[in-house]
């Protein structure tokens, strides 16, 4: 299994972009997809979250702004991102708990998107 983040960019203070994590592979059962950022010279903060109920968790520095959708048909997460501040630039990362019908859970984390806000 495989995961994608996309939609990453260059984004003015107050504007919206929208992430995609992409699951790849061989029918993967997905548990829970969490999505994290690293900012340069800081550590990795957890983002939001969502499981396979369709839960979600939003992190306290990005509520109201952000919001993370169920996983689709097509094994896509998005994190749609809103009023973006400078201090959101980082690498935005995705990562998923899942298995394989075994029952047997894994984790796998994608490669990173940047995202950079000016001001």
């Amino acid at each position: 299994v495989q995961l994608q983040a996309s939609g990453g960019g260059l984004v003015q203070a107050g504007g919206s972009l929208r992430l995609s994590c992409k699951a790849s592979g061989s029918s993967p059962s997905i548990k829970a997809v969490t999505w994290y950022r690293r900012a340069p010279g800081k550590e990795r903060e957890v983002v939001a979250g969502v499981i396979e109920s369709g839960a979600t968790n939003i992190a306290d520095s990005v509520k109201g702004r952000f919001s993370v959708s169920l996983m689709n048909a097509d094994n896509t997460v998005y994190l749609q991102m809103n009023n973006l501040k400078p201090e959101d630039t980082a690498v935005y990362y995705c990562g998923a708990v899942y298995h394989m019908g075994d029952l047997v859970l894994k984790s796998v984390r994608g490669q990173g998107t940047q995202v950079t806000v000016s001001s």
